[in-house]
């Protein structure tokens, strides 16, 4: 069992505890082992805690500036030496704001500096950055100025905070920059794999689910696009149109061109840790899931990354969801992966939420019906 949760229902081990009785309704004597699993979005640090590290909690800035408690996972123990695995959404998340409060123009990444500056109080030599479910589109330059680094006008005055403000950005002074972030190691867990700018980047793809109008992500993308040219002119480097730049509101592309981050696919990084790798050895089928399964899921997120994995191993896929779309499910069949719908009629969204554990328990018991005869 190697679901990521299933968003407002279902944290992603309570998906594999149902998962997993569903199973068991009908196999009671079946070997089954849980992996609960995440993406790089949120739930990515309480997967890492979930494996034995410290949680630390933090008072930090929220997307709109207002103070909120978040936490990022520590270990002093690791290879290579203490690690903290910091999660954009904790400080910097949607999910920290009422709908009529989202406002993707004006939102800022700074707390998620604020957690990574926390971090390296603490000691951390390696930084893992969970990237997913930001309220911001702002490339990263909240968390920049969390960690010392200067955005201004022509006339020498600082930006405000957001992403709208980085259309009047004439300078960026980067000589404050934390002198630590030089000896420790930036590795960016990221969900997808969008560029910067254009079609598929951060402000037409996701500005919208963030408060953005359709003016509002043409002049976000505008001025992401200053924030990049003024970058490139001063680091003598352009990483705008790498993939996964665009993710979290933009924030890959601060971590990648001004840290000097690696990325790597969120699930993969979670996997890792978990152990999946060595779980599915000898296994015969995996279940995973999420709440949608859609195009994005396509681009890196867990239901992908598990499959791709228990392919590897040998092990065949079941992915459950609460709504799957018809060019996704036709992807992930080519890819030998079987969804599997959890509704067992027609339901609204407060009706499934409700019944969440009760229907991917059913949903899995139906499943292993079917793997039971075969």
């Amino acid at each position: 069992m190697a679901p990521d949760k299933f968003k407002g229902s279902l944290s992603a081990a309570a998906a594999a505890a149902a998962l997993a009785n569903g199973i068991r309704d009908v196999l009671p004597e079946a070997e089954v082992a849980s992996v609960p699993m995440a993406d790089g979005g949120e739930g990515t640090v309480d997967a890492f805690c979930e494996s034995g590290w410290t949680r630390v909690e933090c008072i930090v800035g929220g997307p709109l500036g207002e103070p909120v408690p978040a936490s990022f996972a520590f270990s002093a123990g690791t290879t290579g030496g203490p690690a903290a695995v910091v999660e954009m959404a904790a400080a910097s998340g949607l999910a920290l704001l009422a709908p009529e409060r989202y406002d993707a123009a004006h939102a800022s990444s700074f707390g998620t500096g604020e957690l990574v500056r926390a971090a390296l109080d603490r000691g951390a030599r390696r930084i893992v950055i969970a990237l997913g479910g930001s309220a911001t589109n702002d490339a990263g330059a909240g968390l920049l100025e969390a960690l010392g680094i200067r955005f201004l006008r022509t006339d020498g005055s600082a930006l405000e905070r957001g992403g709208g403000a980085l259309a009047d950005l004439a300078r960026i002074d980067a000589s404050a920059l934390d002198a630590r972030l030089r000896e420790v190691e930036i590795l960016v867990a990221a969900d997808v794999d969008n560029p910067l700018l254009g079609p598929r980047g951060a402000s037409a793809v996701f500005g919208p689910q963030k408060g953005a109008s359709p003016d509002d992500v043409v002049r976000l993308d505008a001025a992401l696009a200053r924030f990049a040219d003024v970058s490139a002119a001063a680091l003598g480097r352009d990483v705008r149109a790498e993939a996964g730049t665009g993710a979290a509101g933009g924030l890959g592309f601060a971590l990648r061109a001004y840290l000097g981050a690696r990325s790597r696919p969120g699930v993969a990084v979670v996997a890792e840790l978990r152990g999946l790798p060595d779980a599915l050895r000898g296994v015969r089928w995996c279940f995973t899931g999420e709440g949608a399964i859609d195009v994005q899921t396509l681009g890196g997120k867990t239901v992908a990354g598990v499959a791709e994995l228990a392919r590897a191993a040998g092990a065949s896929t079941v992915a459950f969801a609460g709504r799957i779309e018809a060019g996704a499910e036709r992807e992930l069949a080519a890819r030998g992966v079987v969804t599997m719908p959890i509704a067992d009629g027609p339901l609204d969204l407060a009706a499934a939420t409700g019944r969440a554990a009760e229907l991917v328990r059913r949903a899995a018991a139906r499943v292993t019906r079917v793997i039971a005869r075969a």
